[in-house]
């Protein structure tokens, strides 16, 4: 069994690119099932095969420790990981191929917090990769590129398995495409958009050095990584990010019983 794990930013499709991972692995007759670690969300796009909310009660925890939602959701989010064995358990009686794990809609929630980590450590199986989200209409020039770099390390910093980075809503962002490739394409290219960029004004001097810097130090220490665009309306980009999991699970070699 191997797990994939979905982060990212809020609202960038964590859960609905979770139900077309499965769709699309149980199209091509792999045996994939969606396991959801969001205590507090109402709905989703799937109907989980596996689902801390039967373990963990948001509404319950408000009444019982007087906590507002904020409160009441940090707390989720720690008892997620003394969850871990019933969630186990529940997945290995399933025994799929492949587990699909919907994180909190709240990245930080999962990622910063030592539970979050933990859970990926200790999780059972074979193979494991994290899938970064973000929400292509983030990346509107530049700089804001860099910064999703930034924080795409820093995911990959905080959960130390292997990371595939996807810019979802491909359908929304497409007169930017041809610029992200450039820009992922070449550390130079990209520097060079960073300093032609007439968006900013030249108060923003140190923003661009300080950009800069941040994408020389993600190049050196081999962090950054070109991202695959995505889109849950079409599909497309679907095969490349299989594909990129293929490699880390199989190395290339994908197969099914």
């Amino acid at each position: 069994m191997d797990s994939i794990f979905i982060t990212g930013t809020a609202g960038a499709g964590k859960s609905l690119l979770t139900s077309k991972i499965v769709q699309w692995y149980n199209d091509n007759k792999a045996f994939a099932i969606t396991l959801n670690l969001d205590p507090g969300v109402i709905e989703l796009p799937y109907s989980p095969d596996v689902d801390i909310r039967n373990y963990v009660n948001i509404q319950q925890l408000m009444s019982d420790y007087g906590l507002g939602p904020n409160g009441s959701l940090i707390m989720a989010a720690d008892l997620v990981a003394t969850k871990m064995d019933d969630l186990q358990r529940e997945v290995d009686m399933l025994n799929p191929d492949y587990v699909v794990v919907d994180t909190a809609g709240q990245m930080e929630l999962f990622v910063y917090r030592n539970s979050g980590p933990y859970f990926v450590s200790n999780f059972k199986s074979d193979n494991k990769a994290n899938v970064f989200t973000l929400d292509g209409a983030l990346i509107s020039n530049p700089m804001n590129y860099v910064s999703i770099g930034l924080l795409a390390a820093s995911i990959r910093m905080r959960l130390k398995i292997s990371q595939v980075d996807v810019i979802t809503k491909k359908d929304l962002i497409m007169q930017e495409v041809r610029n992200i490739l450039k820009w992922s394409s070449s550390r130079v290219t990209l520097e060079e958009a960073i300093d032609s960029d007439t968006q900013y004004e030249r108060s923003t001097a140190d923003y661009r050095i300080l950009s800069k810097d941040i994408l020389q130090a993600l190049y050196r220490i081999g962090v950054i990584h070109s991202p695959i665009l995505y889109s849950s309306m079409t599909m497309d980009g679907m095969v490349n990010l299989t594909g990129a999991l293929s490699r880390i699970f199989t190395r290339g070699e994908q197969t099914y019983d």
